[in-house]
C-alpha cells in the first residue's frame, strides 16, 4: 500500500477529489491510504497564525517554517517530501513510474506568495508541474497523485491501459477515433477500418512518433 501524507491549509480541495476515480477505486482496494494534515492545527498562536511578511519586504505572506516542521514531526515515514514549486523539477511519467515504487510520500501544499526557503532542508524533492503561477499546490499535488495512482495494479479497468497511453515509450498517443465513420464530411481514417492489425499497428506507431 502506498501512503500519502497531504500538508495543507485547504484539505477540503483534496477531499473532494478523494471521491472520484481513480482515488476512489484505490482507496476501496487498499492500494493507497491518504492522510490529510491540516497546517492550522500548528499555527503558532490561538489566532491561528501560520504566515508572516517577507524579511527585506515584498508582496503578500509567507508560510512560516514552524508549523510546517512540526506537521512534518508528526509524520513517521518521510521516505519522499515533496514540496510543490515553479523553480521544482519538471514533473514527467518517468517521475511518476518511480514514485509509485514508494511506500510513503509526503506532500507540502503552498499557499500565499510562498513558503519560508528553510522548509526546503527538509524535503527529498521539489517539484513542478509546469511554468506558470497557481494559489496553492494542491492541485499539482493530485495532479501527482493521480498519475501514481493510476499505474499502480488494479486501479485501471483495462490492465494494459497504463502501458499503452502517452509518454510510456516517449512519445505521445496517436490519433484515435469512434463513430460515426463521417461526419460534417470529416473522415475517419480508412486504415482504422480496414481491418488489416499489421498496417494498423505500422500507421498508430508511425503517427505517434509523427506527433
Amino acid at each position: 500500500m502506498l501512503r500519502f501524507n497531504i500538508i495543507t491549509l485547504f484539505p477540503q480541495l483534496v477531499e473532494t477529489h478523494l471521491k472520484e476515480l481513480p482515488f476512489k477505486k484505490a482507496l476501496e482496494k487498499g492500494a493507497i491510504d491518504v492522510q490529510i494534515t491540516n497546517l492550522r492545527d500548528f499555527a503558532i498562536d490561538k489566532h491561528g497564525t501560520v504566515d508572516d511578511k517577507p524579511y527585506g519586504g515584498g508582496t503578500g505572506m509567507l508560510l512560516r517554517i514552524e508549523p510546517i516542521h512540526k506537521a512534518l514531526d508528526t509524520i513517521e515515514n518521510k521516505e519522499r517530501i515533496i514540496l510543490l514549486s515553479p523553480k521544482g523539477e519538471r514533473f514527467t511519467q518517468e517521475k511518476a513510474k518511480e514514485l509509485a515504487k514508494c511506500e510513503n510520500i509526503t506532500f507540502i501544499s503552498g499557499r500565499y506568495e510562498g513558503i519560508d526557503a528553510r522548509v526546503e532542508d527538509y524535503t527529498t524533492d521539489i517539484i513542478s508541474i509546469g511554468d506558470y503561477v497557481l494559489s496553492g499546490g494542491e492541485l499539482p499535488l493530485l495532479v501527482i497523485m493521480e498519475s501514481i495512482t493510476r499505474i499502480l495494479p488494479g486501479i485501471l479497468e483495462k490492465e494494459d491501459a497504463a502501458t499503452k497511453e502517452s509518454f510510456e515509450e516517449g512519445y505521445l498517443e496517436y490519433p484515435q477515433y469512434t463513430r460515426p465513420e463521417e461526419y460534417d464530411n470529416k473522415k475517419v481514417p480508412e486504415i482504422l477500418l480496414s481491418g488489416n492489425h499489421a498496417e494498423i499497428e505500422k500507421w498508430k506507431k508511425e503517427n505517434s512518433q509523427k506527433i
